[in-house]
């Protein structure tokens, strides 16, 4: 009797936890699908939201509708959009909750009713309810025609210093940029230096650097060498300098008559000497006349005479204008590929500041 009241008492325990178990697998097994539109009524070509919601069992194998953009739910209702179905997790993992949203539209107004979506869950159908969605269409006011106006015409938009400012600089420096690469490669392709280095030496009166050629000629014993022709050359090269720089006339570019001539009206000193000098230098290099050495001796101290007899002192009260001499510059060969290196970036630099600009101009005016 005891044995059977003590079976007894517990059998109120088990049937609930019999009825837990059941119910808690009956919960995991429920699919719900649920739908909601978040507009009722909607003018024609307005959007409406439908968002579709579907829980199951998280090893469930689910299917949605397969609804793409362009199809009509229902005739007059289009699907404009379909976004990713979004997925979350539920009751420790158990469960998932799996939502997607369609975005619709309409563009004849009518009261319309939009079927249920039917999910697939493991082989098994489940559909949600039904939605009813009014298209209204757009009042107009058929009183006051005259209100009523066309398109307008297309608008310009005003210029703005402020857009186009930064363009018209930024071109600026691109011209200034391009010019000074130009100047660059040309003084490079010439082999000329990029900076031009000018020496100041101090001013030496032609008379000092003609008698400075002369002495070197006497210490060569030039007017003793067989080759005539060179001698005289030299000599009056010397000569035709001199003469230019003292009276101011391109002696370089005239004939010996014509310097003789223009001395003349210079009222020069000692032109017999000088006029036989240049008589006998022609005879020399366009005749082949061949002189003696004291004939060669006699014209040296002729060309010496006539110096020192047309010669101009300095005016010691007169400032002293040093003469400028370019210096020549030697490149290694580290010089010239630091110049290749250099101009090839300079050159990439400015295309990127090109494209920059365009890129810039075509955002203003597209």
């Amino acid at each position: 009797m005891d044995s059977f009241y003590y079976k007894c008492k517990w059998l109120p325990c088990v049937a609930l936890w019999a009825l837990m178990i059941f119910a808690c697998g009956v919960a995991r097994a429920q699919v719900t699908v649920d739908v909601r539109i978040d507009s009722l009524e909607l003018f024609v070509g307005e959007q409406a939201h439908i968002t579709l919601e579907v829980s199951a069992d998280a090893k469930s194998r689910m299917t949605l509708p397969q609804v793409k953009a362009g199809d009509m739910l229902t005739p007059g209702v289009e699907v404009v959009e379909v976004t990713r179905a979004d997925t979350q997790r539920l009751n420790e993992n158990a469960r998932i909750l799996v939502s997607q949203r369609y975005c619709v539209t309409s563009f004849d107004s009518a009261f319309y009713y939009l079927p249920p979506f039917v999910v697939d869950v493991d082989g098994k159908e489940y559909q949600s309810k039904n939605l009813a969605l009014r298209v209204l269409s757009v009042p107009v006011d058929t009183v006051h025609t005259d209100q009523f106006y066309g398109p307008k015409e297309i608008m310009k938009v005003p210029f703005s210093w402020a857009d186009w400012s930064p363009i018209f600089w930024l071109s600026l420096l691109l011209l200034a940029w391009t010019l000074l690469l130009t100047y660059f490669y040309i003084r490079y392709r010439d082999n000329k230096p990029i900076i031009k280095i000018i020496k100041l030496a101090p001013k030496v009166l032609p008379h000092t650097k003609a008698m400075q050629e002369i002495d070197q000629i006497k210490a060569e014993k030039a007017w003793a060498k067989e080759d005539s022709k060179e001698y005289y050359t030299r000599l009056t090269s010397i000569l035709r300098t001199y003469i230019e720089k003292r009276y101011g006339f391109n002696a370089m570019e005239m004939t010996s008559a014509e310097i003789i001539d223009r001395l003349l009206t210079e009222n020069a000193e000692s032109l017999d000497e000088l006029r036989a000098l240049f008589q006998t230098a022609d005879l020399v290099k366009f005749a082949k006349y061949s002189t003696l050495i004291n004939e060669n001796d006699a014209n040296l101290v002729n060309a010496i005479e006539f110096i020192n007899q047309t010669k101009r002192e300095a005016d010691p009260k007169a400032q002293a204008v040093p003469d400028e001499v370019v210096v020549e510059q030697k490149r290694s060969r580290r010089t010239l590929l630091g110049m290749r290196v250099g101009l090839a970036v300079a050159t990439l630099a400015g295309v990127a500041l090109l494209v920059w600009i365009c890129g810039m101009v075509y955002e203003l005016i597209a």
